[in-house]
């Protein structure tokens, strides 16, 4: 395919989940796209990366005709929140919310290949796909925004109305008047998937009853609402499936997702911790993170692959430039407490092909761009602020910060109102 030269309206360069959802979002709209993967596509892998998806990305994910294919989905129908050394707790639930399901846990490689597939089957003659596409150099001006990239040896060029950058922040540097923050919190995530006692017996239909996503037919909602309830009501919510823990410490959080008879460990530790974490055998790893987390679960009995890395806030300012626009993890990237990343970044594509469709004739313009980044600049704020101050205000061992923990948590927790506009903008973003 010789694409020297050639013009499209739109380029997205970055092919991940972020940037197929935009594509896909474009289907049908007459808009010409140019998708640009570095990486070429994976095969089966044992990613032990967990995605937190909110509600509010499922709809979009089913306007996208994606969610359907999507195999192993657990809901998140109760999240248990705590502070260790503290009293206070607070429990979000799916029926307080008036929602099937706050949200439900994936597996990051089994959303990349479902929205493949549904790229595979866009029309050629709106969507090219290219992977294994390197991305050298981009340049804006007035005119159309040009990209050279390498790919299958050859250096090659194309230009675009508007070139939208979903990489994850490399070619920030390029792009005239845009500037990088970078805020290193020097500690790491150890990932990986955990089975434990408490949930070791339970039968495979059981859990495969739980994982099926909630029909919308009102009698049937009402049923999943009265279920999520007695979850939230029992004494004991962490002996029932659909239950997320957000454990704070003064090392950081730790999150166990539901995910069929496993939990998805998001372990947040200093950068040395981890390091000594990653080297554990198995029953030592569980042991200490039996330890770290509590009983509340029981012990930890089975341990699947490990990974880490580092955490920093990462966000650019402005989003948008002369004929670009950053989207994802370009724009911002965020810690994994509270699961708000890839949440904000769907509604980046989202927002950024609503506006698209509603003003073809303008795409890439300075109009375009600033009602772009106007519409999304108290959504992506308020998720950075929130999950900032999240990580500063809990990640410690001050004693007087710690009483105001517990006295918050127990407080939000007596509060219904409260804990609804919390829990629904977790789902849909500072508008929701």
């Amino acid at each position: 395919m010789n694409v020297n030269h050639q013009d499209y309206d739109l380029i997205i360069i970055g092919g991940g989940p972020v940037g197929m959802a935009l594509a896909l979002a474009l289907r049908g709209s007459g808009t010409s796209v140019l998708l640009l993967e570095a990486r070429g596509l994976p095969g089966k892998t044992e990613d032990p990366r967990p995605l937190a998806l909110s509600y509010g990305s499922r709809l979009i994910l089913q306007r996208l005709g994606v969610w359907k294919g999507l195999p192993g989905v657990s809901p998140i129908l109760t999240i248990h929140i705590s502070n260790r050394g503290g009293l206070g707790r607070t429990v979000l639930t799916a029926a307080e919310t008036g929602v099937p399901a706050l949200g439900y846990v994936i597996n990051h490689h089994d959303l990349f290949r479902a929205m493949y597939r549904a790229l595979k089957n866009c029309d050629a003659g709106e969507l090219e796909y290219l992977t294994g596409a390197q991305v050298t150099r981009l340049e804006t001006h007035a005119g159309p925004g040009q990209v050279e990239f390498q790919h299958d040896g050859v250096t090659k060029k194309a230009t675009a109305r508007l070139l939208v950058v979903a990489d994850g922040g490399r070619l920030i540097s390029q792009i005239e008047g845009v500037t990088q923050h970078v805020q290193d919190y020097q500690q790491w995530a150890v990932v990986a998937r955990v089975k434990t006692e408490r949930f070791a017996n339970m039968a495979p239909s059981a859990m495969a009853e739980v994982a099926k996503p909630p029909v919308k037919v009102s009698p049937s909602r009402r049923r999943h609402f009265s279920q999520a309830k007695h979850l939230a009501d029992n004494d004991s919510p962490h002996t029932q499936p659909g239950v997320a823990y957000e454990r704070f410490t003064p090392d950081g959080p730790v999150a166990l997702l539901p995910s069929g008879e496993y939990f998805s460990l998001v372990w947040t530790v200093s950068p040395s911790a981890a390091e000594e974490i990653l080297a554990l055998d198995d029953v030592s790893f569980l042991a200490r993170l039996h330890g770290h987390f509590g009983d509340r679960l029981g012990k930890f009995i089975e341990a699947g692959k490990r990974s880490g890395f580092p955490l920093a806030l990462k966000y650019a300012t402005p989003i948008t430039a002369c004929r670009v626009v950053l989207i994802g993890n370009a724009a911002q990237t965020l810690h994994p407490v509270a699961g708000q990343g890839f949440n904000l970044g769907l509604r980046d594509a989202w927002e950024l092909a609503e506006e698209i469709i509603a003003w073809p004739t303008e795409t890439g313009t300075p109009a375009m761009l600033a009602r772009y980044g106007s519409k999304r600049q108290m959504d992506s704020s308020v998720g950075r602020i929130f999950t900032d101050s999240l990580v500063k205000f809990f990640s410690n061992d001050d004693p007087v910060l710690g009483t105001a923990r517990s006295m918050g948590l127990s407080a939000l927790d007596c509060l219904p109102q409260a804990k609804r506009f919390v829990a629904r903008r977790m789902m849909f973003g500072a508008r929701g």
